[in-house]
């Protein structure tokens, strides 16, 4: 799978701001923070970066969509099911 971001890039120190209680539970379990952001960022990429693979393709996918309804797939014929 392609990455979608330079995992080896150097780390960058920033501000957030969440929510007190959910900052101090997860202290108080002892999650690490930037790992668990990191992950949580990279899912919600990827997923942004599919939602817009799929519109910037959308007419493609509905043209060939289109003629496999009207014309069948090439292999149909040599299908035994």
């Amino acid at each position: 799978m392609r990455e979608i971001f330079d995992r080896d890039a150097p780390k960058k120190a920033t501000n957030l701001s969440i929510n007190s209680s959910l900052l101090a539970q997860a202290k108080s379990l002892k999650v690490n923070l930037s790992a668990t952001l990191e992950r949580a960022l990279e899912a919600e990429l990827r997923q942004s970066k599919r939602q817009q693979w799929l519109e910037d393709n959308k007419q493609a996918i509905e043209n060939c969509n289109d003629l496999v309804k009207s014309g069948g797939l090439f292999a149909d014929k040599h299908r035994s099911f």
